[in-house]
């Protein structure tokens, strides 16, 4: 079967090492890592890697704009030794400072942290370049608020715990904007200054920033972050260039208009509710959108007729959804610990070990893990009779790597047997393939992924069940707490790479069902003779009973979901693993849900501090990744036959 090719396809390419993926994309959320021996060296620092770096994924690497854009804040604001982490809403800066003084206080090296409030805004709506050279309807440059918190040295570990988990620092596009507006004084380097309250006047044109300190002073450190090179251009050649992108999108009818943000967040809303009829081509703004307001829409396709857009609520990542979906549940409802059902992706373990009371881990996720679960539930029932023995339980449907998919229908008897919320990952199995809302009180997804599959924005969203037993709590409190604080820019991006994403993702599943196959007859799971291969973890073969349970059926006009575009492979060797890993000729680094084959060490890339736990669980050292994409299936085919013939003659070579 011929389907076609993803625009700069990688097969038969290899991209230099820290290099962003897809190559000149700015704002791109995966790196190229294509051998090995470099995603080691990326986990243990080494030279050669850290520097090629240009970016990274997002709550791993912290982009070269925000690094740039925090450099300034620390030198207007910081005492000796303070580092800066920006946040886009004061409440976000909050948890931030919290999280850094509780954990500090754990860990017995106790800190503060302060908070300043920086507004950048331009004073006029005139754009920076010369207005002969101008972009023809270029938006209005428009005030952002921008929240800073400030802490030592010695909590920069911390600090970066909180971003990495949570998921709700600024964006790469946010910080880029702030830089095209800030005064041409702030931006050149300058030594560091005391944290007093300042108002820096902008350009007597357009500019100007104000600011607001709160708390107190740490005693001085040194500071950590290494010096970000001033841009070669001058800041008005960035802001230009910058603005040129921006109309170029929109000229051509690819992105709407940046002051059309609000409908494109609409637009998202009604695709993830499934209420759209049909999701073709209406007018907005002169460009194609869902998000008018009399577009047709019906009852939900997502299994609950009832879901609405009001239901789907927007986050800046997959993560930021799934640690706010955890703190909707402990403001919602009685405190209690929660259950980690399964392996998953490492963050969403974090977040329940970290926040609230704690967490049980299940951390297989199979039927025998089911009962355990039942006999843990039952005794801390009998031990506190008057109330939820459990908060509420998180899953992944399938996990992430082993695709591995849970019991829903008898997790979901439980839940409603002991009161308990059941919160399900559905990215990997995306609401295309499977329909899991009706187990789930609330569900959540990383839009990062094939949902936009161009891989150069984040996102994410939390969908509330309106059928389930808390769900007028859960409504009421996250309507009362919910803050919008995805950037306008990130979303028209988001917005623009989503319209297609239901056709994108039957070509995924059928690439990706034909290279499990290939792989599977060649391993040691199908008796293959002289494998390599020990298993191929995917939907199709790996609890393919649960899986098939919630796999939509193609009823009416709905197509059948397919088995997804991700799948793992463990090896018989490391020399198999790391052979084949080597001779894949497709992009290499993290992230998933690319419109192209993306592939990597999962393991030493999530869990290299901590292989042999991860071992336990099936999550073995020498385990390979694939996120397979719109490449033609005869050449996907073809590179994965070569790369496993290189891993079976290296085998070979050593026996």
């Amino acid at each position: 079967m011929l389907v076609e090719s993803a625009p700069g396809s990688a097969l038969g390419h290899d991209i230099a090492v820290g290099q962003s993926v897809p190559p000149h994309t700015a704002h791109a959320i995966s790196v190229s890592l294509p051998k090995w021996s470099d995603n080691v060296g990326y986990e243990e620092g080494e030279k050669r890697v850290v520097d090629a770096m240009v970016n990274g994924y997002p709550r791993f690497f912290i982009h070269l704009s925000i690094r740039k854009l925090a450099k300034i804040c620390e030198k207007k604001h910081a005492a000796p030794g303070e580092q800066a982490m920006l946040f886009p809403t004061q409440r976000l800066a909050d948890h931030c400072r919290s999280f850094i003084e509780r954990r500090s206080q754990l860990l017995n090296d106790p800190v503060a942290a302060r908070l300043i409030h920086l507004l950048v805004s331009p004073e006029t709506s005139l754009t920076n370049g010369p207005a002969s050279i101008s972009p023809p309807n270029s938006s209005a440059k428009r005030a952002v608020n921008l929240h800073i918190v400030l802490f030592p040295e010695s909590a920069v570990p911390i600090a970066k715990e909180f971003w990495q988990h949570s998921g709700t620092g600024i964006s790469s596009r946010l910080a880029d904007y702030c830089l095209s507006i800030l005064p041409e004084d702030v931006l050149k380097p300058s030594p560091p200054t005391s944290p007093t309250v300042v108002r820096f006047p902008g350009k007597s044109q357009n500019r100007h920033y104000a600011t607001k300190s709160i708390g107190k002073v740490p005693s001085p450190t040194q500071p950590q972050f290494p010096p970000i090179a001033p841009p070669k251009q001058t800041p008005e050649q960035d802001t230009f260039d910058a603005d040129l992108d921006v109309y170029v999108e929109e000229r051509y009818g690819r992105n709407l208009p940046l002051a059309a943000a609000s409908s494109a967040k609409r637009a998202m809303r009604r695709r993830i509710s499934g209420v759209l009829i049909r999701d073709n081509p209406s007018d907005c703004h002169g460009v194609p959108c869902a998000g008018i307001q009399d577009v047709e829409v019906g009852p939900s396709t997502r299994g609950v007729s009832n879901v609405s857009e009001d239901d789907v609520f927007l986050y800046p990542t997959g993560m930021s959804a799934i640690w706010s979906a955890h703190q909707l549940a402990l403001a919602a409802l009685p405190p209690a610990k929660s259950v980690c059902f399964g392996f998953p992706y490492t963050d969403t373990l974090k977040i329940l070990q970290k926040w609230g009371p704690g967490c049980h881990f299940f951390g297989h996720g199979t039927d025998s893990d089911l009962d355990a679960l039942e006999r843990m539930l039952e005794q801390e029932s009998q031990l506190s009779p008057n109330k939820p023995p459990i908060l509420a339980l998180f899953t992944e449907f399938p996990s992430n790597p082993l695709l591995r998919s849970a019991n829903l229908p008898r997790l979901r008897a439980l839940a409603d047997k002991y009161d308990f919320l059941i919160i399900i990952d559905e990215t990997i199995g995306n609401f295309v393939n499977v329909e899991v809302l009706p187990y789930a009180d609330i569900a959540v997804c990383s839009l990062s992924k094939v949902f936009s599959g161009a891989s150069n924005v984040m996102g994410g969203n939390l969908v509330l069940n309106p059928s389930g037993r808390h769900y007028e709590e859960l409504k009421a409190a996250q309507v009362s707490t919910f803050e919008d604080f995805y950037f306008d820019e990130d979303a028209v991006f988001m917005e623009r790479n989503s319209r297609d994403f239901k056709r994108r993702i039957k070509v995924i599943d059928t690439n990706a069902e034909a290279v499990c196959d290939l792989l599977r007859s060649s391993s040691a799971a199908a008796n293959a003779p002289s494998a390599v291969i020990k298993e191929v973890f995917y939907p199709k073969y790996i609890t393919p009973e649960h899986y098939e349970h919630c796999r939509i059926k193609g009823e009416g006009t709905q197509q059948p979901g397919g088995f997804g575009g991700l799948f793992a492979l463990t090896f018989t060797s490391s020399v198999a693993s790391e052979v084949f890993f080597d001779n894949l000729s497709c992009y290499k680094g993290p992230s998933l849900g690319t419109n192209f084959t993306l592939a990597c060490p999962f393991t030493i890339l999530a869990h290299y501090a901590e292989l042999e736990w991860a071992a336990q669980y099936g999550v073995e050292a020498g385990l390979v990744r694939v996120s397979v994409g719109l490449e033609d299936t005869a050449s996907l085919l073809q590179t994965f036959k070569i790369a496993l013939e290189a891993a079976e003659e290296a085998v070979r070579a050593t026996t």
